[in-house]
């Protein structure tokens, strides 16, 4: 199992992103996903299908502590009190006692930082969550929360992050305070497979685009990948990414793949004023 240390905790480097999954299909992915090898399920209270995560849980067979479990609280519930009443509600959805991770979905710009960094940490403190997080953050957001929660450490951000769009700041920072950054949208939404740089690097090691750009992902320092996918045969291929490795040449090639019109997820209610590089 390849794993991302980060301030204690011990996070598998490729999970299963189910953003967008519902219902059987969702149950059906998550259990061909555990089936396959993967050990870290990302879901959030916002997609809806918690309860399904935790059903397809349950059926793998797999012991509870054998599966990075993460779920993410939507900002209109970042109040304290209720922040905490949001992650028990997701505990009972879930169908366990605790998350390994729990995030701060984006930033809010309605409720104080001060006073959701301080429910976040109850949450760690009462035994919900073993490791906190956010998602989303910028530099200075990521700095100001990690400075609110000490003496308890933030394991991770949450980014949108592939070979278009470039995250040395964010992850810079990750790494200076012993954070993880988990890359979410791994894949930008099918563009790398479309690709020439991608797909003559995949030719050569007889894999995909998909794999090529997951392998440069987790071939980072302390970076973690959580694509997603609605076809059983995409999820098994994405995690047979490490039976090889990519040259410092080729790391370098596809970093250079990044421009600024690099970002796929942006929303204009919640999106702080991001970090460029």
């Amino acid at each position: 199992m390849h794993v991302v240390e980060a301030n204690g905790a011990r996070i598998p480097a490729l999970g299963l992103g189910t953003w967008e999954l519902r219902g059987a299909v969702a149950i059906r992915i998550v259990e061909t996903a555990l089936a396959a090898g993967y050990r870290h399920i990302d879901t959030a209270q916002m997609y809806g299908n918690e309860r399904e995560v935790g059903i397809a849980l349950r059926a793998s067979g797999l012991p509870r502590e054998e599966v990075f479990l993460v779920t993410k609280v939507w900002p209109d519930r970042f109040r304290r009190g209720d922040l905490e009443r949001s992650v028990a509600e997701s505990l009972e959805r879930l169908g366990t006692d605790y998350v390994d991770l729990v995030l701060l979905h984006w930033p809010s710009r309605e409720v104080p930082l001060a006073e959701t960094v301080a429910a976040l940490v109850a949450v760690r403190a009462r035994g919900l969550a073993r490791h906190i997080g956010v998602s989303n953050f910028t530099v200075a957001l990521l700095e100001e929360a990690v400075r609110l929660a000490a003496p308890v450490p933030l394991v991770t951000d949450q980014v949108e992050y592939h070979p278009f769009l470039a995250q040395g700041r964010v992850l810079a920072a990750c790494r200076r305070h012993g954070m993880a950054l988990t890359a979410y949208c791994p894949l930008a939404r099918g563009r790398v497979l479309r690709n020439p740089v991608l797909q003559r690097i995949g030719r050569h090691y007889g894999k995909s685009p998909a794999q090529v750009a997951l392998r440069w992902l987790v071939q980072q320092e302390g970076v973690v990948a959580i694509p997603r996918s609605s076809r059983p045969e995409h999820v098994r291929r994405n995690f047979e990414i490490w039976d090889f490795h990519l040259t410092e040449a080729e790391m370098a090639e596809i970093a250079a793949l990044a421009s600024p019109s690099g970002r796929i997820v942006d929303l204009p209610d919640l999106a702080p004023a991001w970090d460029e590089g």
